[in-house]
């Protein structure tokens, strides 16, 4: 101890100084480095809140909003290269971050609360759905990873289950803008035409919000469909989708696995390269819901976490709108806007087929 003690007296101050001086200057420099970007970012995230509450655009959720604002942007006026860092520190640890807090919406009594046959029809709903959109995206000749995305988001809970996804797919930024368009549209009209359908149907609320649930693509979009059949219908359909939101970690974690396999097997004699890292933030959210489960969080506190959550995903989608570009966008054809039709279709059906008769 004493030996410490003098080896830290013997380090001359002026040294200590000049190390802290430089540690405050890199950290200086990386701030400024990033802050245009980001102040951007929060500029189109405004954008989005706002246009969300004008008659008319409140059907689509502030992060769909937030896509088309930024695309508009970038395709109109152009992003300076000054805000690029800021805006990939958005896309990048923001919308990480905001994933590990989606875990305080969702609790395992939650689940329990639609019984083992609900949670089967979801399970079982979203993995075949998965597997055929993946199947089917091959068969079209689709990009393997735009596929992946479309499979994630229509399969999963939306752009936060492509968003998720990319990050161990690492697909280019335009064929995540464009997952989350193709994923936007049905979602919207599956909200806007399911609670037409209950009747014709024949479904009552509850199994009319486990329908909901375990098809519809979006959370917002979950709610606005379920609710507008009646109560019961809501909260059926809301806890079916966190049910398919908790589904979120075993999915990416076996995308992971998937691409370190493909990754070992296409570069056998690159052992370090072989070796795709696990994400971090699935086994965080996997805590937090279990934090969730056990502790009981204040409603405010869910709130406000609810809330942080919102808004950091409407900034990572900003700057994915920021870095899109159309005419690549274009370059992609009809054929992946086919598959996501092709998904919303078949989630529909085998979802209903299930609910009615499983």
């Amino acid at each position: 101890m004493s030996s410490a003690i003098h080896i830290a007296n013997d380090i001359p101050k002026s040294t200590i100084s000049a190390d802290l001086a430089a540690g405050r200057k890199r950290l200086d420099s990386m701030w400024n480095g990033i802050m245009p970007g980001v102040v951007l970012v929060v500029m189109i995230t405004a954008v989005a809140f706002s246009a969300h509450n004008v008659s008319g655009l409140a059907l689509f959720s502030p992060m769909i909003l937030a896509v088309v604002a930024g695309m508009i942007y970038s395709n109109v006026l152009g992003t300076p290269a000054h805000a690029k860092a800021g805006i990939a520190f958005s896309q990048k640890r923001l919308l990480r971050f905001a994933i590990v807090l989606l875990g305080f919406q969702l609790t395992l009594s939650q689940v329990v609360s639609i019984g083992a046959s609900g949670v089967g029809i979801v399970a079982a709903t979203l993995g075949a759905t998965f597997v055929f959109t993946i199947t089917l995206g091959r068969l079209l000749g689709v990009d393997a990873k735009l596929a992946q995305l479309i499979a994630a988001g229509t399969s999963i809970c939306g752009a936060s289950a492509i968003v998720a996804t990319n990050i161990v797919t690492d697909a280019r930024d335009e064929d995540v803008t464009y997952a989350v368009a193709s994923i936007t549209l049905f979602g919207t009209v599956a909200m806007l035409g399911f609670p037409l359908l209950a009747p014709v149907v024949g479904l009552d609320q509850h199994a009319f919000g486990l329908w909901a649930g375990a098809s519809i693509h979006e959370v917002a979009q979950v709610i606005g469909a379920g609710f507008q059949n009646g109560a019961q219908s809501g909260e059926i359909a809301t806890v079916a989708k966190l049910t398919r939101v908790s589904m979120l970690a075993p999915m990416v974690i076996a995308l992971g696995l998937m691409a370190r396999r493909k990754t070992s097997s296409d570069r056998s004699g690159d052992q370090s390269a072989a070796r795709p890292p696990m994400p971090w933030f699935v086994a965080a959210f996997v805590a937090v819901v279990a934090l969730n489960s056990l502790v009981t969080v204040p409603a405010e506190v869910k709130s406000a976490m609810a809330l942080a959550t919102t808004i950091m995903l409407t900034m990572g989608l900003a700057a994915m709108g920021l870095q899109a570009n159309i005419s690549q966008l274009r370059s992609r054809g009809l054929r992946p806007l086919a598959l996501a039709f092709s998904a919303f279709l078949f989630i529909g059906c085998l979802s209903l087929m299930l609910v009615k008769f499983a």
